[in-house]
């Protein structure tokens, strides 16, 4: 598991900083320059991607905590992660273009990251708990 960690760990701090350049270069070609969701992006994938998954891959080497349903949640904690980056991609992209969304569409977009939030809260928790036990 410690060497999935850390490949995940590579993988999302490369979309982290695809994002990044992203985020920069589309709003400088649209020539937005107000605020929009497409900023936070790139620290959320840095943070919640690759650092979480280094973070992991250290408590893996410390602890071995990881048993046979360790993997799925690790699943489940990725596809809320990523769920929560269609959110803000979504949403961001709407602000940079102007779009007027009605009102049933702008909760539908929170709606997507609500989703992802709570996907990665719960997977995480599980995570916790798991690491605590192995930590007695």
């Amino acid at each position: 598991m410690v060497k999935r960690y850390a490949n995940l760990a590579l993988v999302y701090g490369i979309a982290a900083m695809v994002f990044g350049v992203f985020y920069r270069e589309f709003t400088k070609f649209s020539h937005f320059t107000g605020k929009t969701n497409l900023s936070v992006m790139h620290t959320h994938y840095f943070l919640l991607g690759m650092f979480f998954f280094l973070m992991m891959m250290v408590i893996e080497k410390v602890f071995a905590f990881s048993d046979k349903g360790i993997g799925k949640t690790v699943v489940v904690y990725q596809v809320g992660l990523n769920i929560t980056g269609i959110g803000f991609l979504m949403r961001g992209l709407t602000q940079v273009w102007g779009t007027q969304l009605s009102r049933g569409l702008d909760a539908s977009i929170s709606g997507i990251g609500g989703i992802g939030h709570i996907l990665m809260c719960g997977s995480m928790i599980i995570l916790l708990v798991k690491i605590r036990k192995t930590a007695k």
